[in-house]
């Protein structure tokens, strides 16, 4: 096993000297903390903010198979608890992680080059999620089903994880993406890099409480007179959602958007179990997007509702979310 896991090497605390051959020699005292945890480079992970950097290590296990370690805090400006419990985005959010920092750290990637993400699933387990006295730490095993190579240059992949929790399952999910080079990705998005039209408007928030959050800057979509349909509310300068600046709308802020409407469309109160996206194409940040929910039938699960995004009249991404309501 190469373990690649990150670790900080402490400064030097002291000098010893010893007996050698030649006299006494010094040499630098063994460190006194051998083992510190820190975050993988931020950039690694695509954020631009080490406070927004989930994973705390990881070691590969053989060819495909990777080792990850992880930290969720007990409280996040944007990832709050739900229900007492550890936002299941934030597991997405994980998730995503993962599969950028094991492509850079791993495959080669240069950093520069640019991701997209075509399909992301997760499903928690909330009894494991309960927010306790410490910081969450995970322990996720990760394997890569699907590696796509062009000219020995990582072309895509597929990833499924298994996020533990003091041996406990937390969540499981996977995600598929392919990556691109800046002049590939300079070309694809010309029209919007160079001359993009103007931004929206920033459109007024439909009521927090009404979809599961407690500040409107946190609600992500807009009342447009149905209770099954709204707009999608793109606030550039949140800190989170935006976290750096971007030329299209972010997959987790139409995840964001999938549970608000599910929410929205179930309970107020709902606690997500699980989640799927499927991206169709680049959501753009100059044009209306329409979220709309449907609700399909109850399974054993929880209440499940179908969420889609159109911009244009052309679908961008679409969703299923399975959410449960408080004492189900």
């Amino acid at each position: 096993m190469s373990a690649n896991t990150l670790r900080a090497e402490p400064a030097t605390l002291g000098t010893q000297y010893v007996e050698t051959d030649h006299g006494a020699a010094a040499r630098p005292a063994a460190p006194r903390h051998p083992s510190l945890t820190t975050t993988v480079p931020r950039e690694f992970v695509h954020r631009a903010g080490v406070a927004e950097v989930m994973l705390t290590g990881w070691e590969r296990a053989d060819e495909r198979r990777f080792a990850v370690s992880a930290q969720w805090p007990r409280g996040h400006i944007f990832f709050t608890s739900v229900n007492g419990c550890h936002d299941p985005l934030i597991a997405a959010e994980t998730l995503r992680q993962i599969g950028s920092l094991l492509a850079h750290a791993e495959y080669g990637v240069p950093l520069g080059h640019h991701f997209l993400m075509w399909d992301l699933s997760l499903t928690v387990r909330p009894e494991h999620l309960l927010v306790g006295g410490a910081p969450a730490s995970l322990d996720i095993d990760v394997v890569c089903e699907d590696v796509r190579m062009r000219r020995e240059s990582l072309a895509g992949l597929r990833y499924t994880t298994v996020m533990r929790r003091a041996g406990q399952v937390v969540a499981t999910g996977g995600a598929s993406f392919t990556c691109m080079t800046s002049k590939v990705y300079q070309r694809l998005r010309a029209d919007r890099l160079d001359g993009a039209g103007p931004q929206l408007a920033l459109t007024a928030p439909t009521a927090p409480q009404n979809v599961g959050r407690v500040s409107p800057t946190d609600v992500v979509l807009t009342p447009v007179g149905r209770p099954d349909r709204w707009q999608l509310r793109v606030d550039t300068r949140h800190p989170v959602l935006f976290e750096h600046p971007v030329d299209h709308i972010p997959g987790m802020m139409l995840l964001e958007a999938a549970r608000q409407a599910a929410v929205a469309a179930v309970d107020e109160d709902a606690m997500p179990l699980s989640i799927t996206g499927e991206f169709s194409r680049y959501a753009e940040l100059d044009t209306p997007c329409v979220i709309e929910a449907r609700r399909l039938p109850r399974t054993d699960q929880g209440e499940v509702v179908q969420v889609s995004g159109r911009q244009d009249g052309e679908a961008v991404f679409c969703s299923t979310v399975t959410v449960a309501a408080p004492g189900a």
